[in-house]
């Protein structure tokens, strides 16, 4: 459903903006398209953690029947405003903000909620399962957003309740919590800190890639950099906070487990690398291709999920067969292969001429979705296996953090890199095309100075770039045979094609980069670990190094207290652990202190 929502906001922003008679690229407007672009994102950011934490508290499903809740209220509340122009604007992002609080819920706890209810040895499948969910939500999205928006764009909000209601009474009816609750004053200091920190860091990347004075982005707006330094600093707080507070809002110590850490690492790398990549397809294909292959922009916004399907159909394939496989082997090869997978594709993708053949294009978004259902399934098991039964909701809540911020940076580093390769020659070919089509030459000039962000932003809503840079009275002066050439459907492509392309191989780089860091993370997560297991010598084994005896049994006192083991290292091999000094290389899962019974070796 949250999933469904924020693919069916993004392809139907040009309708809900034409609904509300606002046009999003006027100089003051273009923060209302980037606030209800991406507030939904910051606000999940920024209360994962906190509400992850909440649910350890008070009960996870609790919390999750929460979200559907506030999720459903505030669905309804953005289908009936009255409002038109800034007033109405304000009123879809604040209520688009409050229906990100519902998301929150859902996002902070749902992971927490299927590694509660699953054994270790089907996790990586439930927890796959929810990704292709996630993922199918967000095809859905595009396809229902694109057919209902033009019809009325009150229905994109509307269509979620149904599933909202549903998903209320459903959890409430069924949904039995088995986490295990933690008695702990709420951290206000912590999440307090977390808040104003995280907000600040990424509201300052947010307006970063808006125009600020003579330059076309705005990093050296002094608002923008005070923004990220306080940001960073007031993290820096809240760090310190966490290590000396009684009942943190987030334990850092996790971070001492080594597949938490390389888990989260690869997974913010990843997000880094993968997040811009959406915008990046669309205005590719709405602003370059499907123009150029006979689509009129305002059928782009709809071709253009249709023609990502690729994507989604690799992530749904790769998805659960790579958390059948993790239960069995671990997490460790397929993620690592995933990243490495998707650095490969970015690398393929740069190879594609702008005005590509389609095939060559689906089959490389097929091998990108492959690549990420191969990571993002393993990954998040690695992760939540490797978390106290006590801290899930926080680890998960973490984790969501984590992949959520990289996307907002991802976008910011994307459109930054694409933005500056737009301007080192977009102004001088646009310039020269307007004038010799009958622009007057300092009509072509001040629009061809204009900050190429704008558009890109056109591409991205579906709108006619010309119509909206050139004044629509310069236009009129013009032959009819100019205008049809200026405001075509090959004109503005042809003229970005090469422009757009030098941004777009710097993007990739950042992007090839970004998954080969997190394939190398990945790999040093270790073997395959779940938290609540120790190692046991077997019965032919005789232990010389007293030391780590004493270590291992430490830290299974520690994980039955609700304490963090800080150096886990099993292998992959069927729960079997790795060759260690002493000659404990034949080695037996049991599991530790409160939780009954001997386990089974894993796999």
């Amino acid at each position: 459903m949250v999933t469904i929502s924020s693919s069916i906001t993004l392809i139907s922003l040009p309708d809900i903006f034409n609904g509300i008679h606002l046009n999003p690229l006027t100089p003051g407007n273009t923060s209302y398209f980037l606030w209800l672009l991406m507030g939904f994102l910051l606000v999940t950011s920024v209360l994962v953690v906190s509400l992850g934490r909440v649910g350890d508290m008070f009960g996870r499903v609790r919390m999750y029947n929460l979200g559907f809740a506030v999720f459903t209220f505030f669905s309804i509340l953005l289908s009936v405003t009255w409002l038109t122009g800034a007033s109405g604007a304000l009123w879809l992002i604040i209520m688009r903000i409050f229906q990100g609080v519902g998301g929150a819920f859902l996002f902070a706890n749902s992971s927490a909620i299927l590694t509660d209810a699953f054994p270790e040895n089907e996790r990586g499948l439930a927890l796959g399962i929810n990704g292709v969910a996630a993922i199918g939500g967000s095809f859905i999205g595009l396809i229902v957003g694109g057919l209902l928006a033009p019809i009325e764009w009150r229905l994109v909000f509307l269509v979620c309740v149904p599933f909202g209601v549903f998903g209320t009474v459903w959890a409430y009816l069924k949904l039995v919590d088995n986490g295990v609750r933690v008695k702990a004053k709420i951290d206000w200091w912590g999440n307090v800190t977390f808040a104003i920190g995280l907000i600040a860091l990424l509201v300052g990347i947010v307006y970063g890639i808006q125009p600020y004075g003579g330059s076309s982005m705005g990093w050296t707006n002094p608002w923008v950099l005070a923004a990220l330094a306080g940001g960073v600093v007031t993290l820096g707080i809240f760090g310190y906070i966490e290590l000396h507070v009684e009942d943190p809002m987030f334990r850092l110590p996790l971070f001492r487990i080594r597949a938490f850490a390389a888990g989260n690492i690869a997974n913010l790398l990843g997000a880094l690398g993968r997040g811009g990549l959406q915008f990046m397809l669309i205005i590719w294909l709405q602003g370059i291709w499907l123009p150029q292959h006979g689509y009129s922009y305002t059928q782009t916004p709809l071709w253009a999920g249709i023609y990502m399907v690729p994507l989604t159909v690799g992530f749904l394939i790769a998805g659960p067969i790579s958390g059948i496989l993790t239960d069995r082997f671990g997490a460790r090869p397929f993620a690592t292969g995933g990243m490495i997978g998707a650095a490969l594709s970015f690398g393929l993708l740069q190879a594609l001429p702008i005005n590509f053949g389609y095939v060559w294009f689906g089959l490389l978004l097929l091998l990108m979705g492959l690549s990420m259902g191969l990571f993002s399934s393993p990954n998040r098991a690695g992760v939540m296996n490797s978390l106290p039964p006590d801290q899930r909701g926080a680890g998960a809540g973490m984790m969501t953090t984590f992949q959520n911020s990289a996307q907002v940076l991802s976008i910011g580093v994307f459109f930054t890199v694409i933005t500056l390769g737009l301007a080192t020659t977009l102004p001088g070919t646009l310039f020269h095309g307007l004038a010799a089509h009958g622009v007057p030459t300092a009509i072509a000039h001040r629009v061809a100075n204009e900050p190429p962000i704008g558009a890109l932003f056109s591409a991205f809503l579906g709108y006619n770039p010309i119509k909206q840079l050139v004044p629509a009275a310069v236009l009129g002066h013009l032959s009819a045979a100019q205008q049809a050439t200026l405001t075509g459907r090959s004109f503005f492509p042809q003229l970005i094609t090469g422009p757009f392309g030098t941004g777009l191989h710097y993007a990739f780089d950042f992007a090839i980069i970004c998954s080969l860091i997190a394939a190398v993370a990945s790999w040093l997560r270790g073997g395959r670990y779940v938290h609540g297991m120790q190692v046991e010598e077997a019965s032919t084994v005789t232990v010389t190094d007293g030391a780590l005896a004493e270590r291992d049994e430490e830290a299974a006192r520690d994980a039955g207290a609700g304490r963090v083991d800080p150096e886990p290292s099993l292998s992959e091999d069927g729960g079997r652990g790795a060759a260690r000094p002493d000659g404990m290389d034949s080695l037996r899962l049991a599991r530790s202190a409160g939780d009954p019974g001997r386990g089974t070796p894993l796999g």
